[in-house]
């Protein structure tokens, strides 16, 4: 186990052993951070499903009404007038068959995610290997397979983003950075917690929300209070 230092230790010191509730939870994250850089502010989330089964798998995607705090590079494959829309949305690259080559024979990944017309995807499905393993590979369930090209990327832009239970049964999710106004950042931990709640899978018996860990990218967890995630959907 690695040697924790001095800084993350004296930060994990301010952290009671006990749940918060999220307006709490928000600014003692801010609070201890010590990282010189501007840190990601991440959600976990433990849940009570079984990801082996099909009809317990826990994913979906949510707008963050304050964004991540960066804009992401957007690539869309796609034909004919879907590209003029698509560059006209404000897309990073635009392009087809000539994407798909670049993309298989160079291993160009320079973006963040990929939208696809469903006219496109025999071709797509070919880059499983190279955007699969990345988390980038277009999905109709995540809204980046679609006809509505220019309403994918403005939605990507504006802080979209995809989450998806592991095989251990946990989400990460970032929800912001640490320099965020804190009444922004607890509005984006928000949304993603009850998008979560929401997307609960019919098959799930029990304790949905086992636990609840916010904390920046350098900084220890401070756990929230799930009581009332799973008294009610919020």
């Amino acid at each position: 186990m690695p040697k924790q230092g001095k800084k993350f230790l004296a930060a994990a010191k301010q952290v009671e052993h006990r749940p918060y509730n999220l307006n709490d939870a928000v600014p003692l994250v801010q609070k201890i951070k010590f990282a010189k850089f501007d840190e990601t502010v991440e959600l976990h989330l433990r849940l009570g499903v079984d990801p082996k089964h099909a009809d317990q798998m826990v994913r979906g995607t949510v707008v963050l009404p304050n964004g991540l705090g960066k804009s992401k590079k957007v690539l869309v494959i796609a034909s004919g007038d879907k590209l003029k829309e698509a560059e006209a949305a404000g897309a990073d690259y635009v392009g087809g068959e000539d994407m798909v080559a670049k993309i298989q024979g160079e291993g160009w990944t320079d973006f963040d995610a990929v939208i696809a017309t469903p006219d496109m995807m025999r071709s797509v499905g070919k880059l499983g290997k190279v955007l699969g393993p990345r988390g980038l590979m277009p999905n109709p369930k995540t809204g980046t397979v679609t006809q509505d090209v220019a309403n994918a990327v403005k939605e990507v832009k504006a802080g979209k983003v995809e989450f998806r239970v592991d095989k251990t049964g946990v989400i990460h999710v970032p929800v912001g950075k640490v320099n965020f106004e804190t009444p922004k950042l607890i509005e984006n931990a928000s949304s993603l917690i009850q998008a979560v709640i929401k997307a609960k899978p019919a098959a799930a018996k029990g304790k949905y929300v086992k636990s609840v860990t916010i904390c920046s990218t350098m900084g220890p967890g401070v756990h929230l209070d799930v009581t009332a995630f799973n008294a009610k959907q919020l």
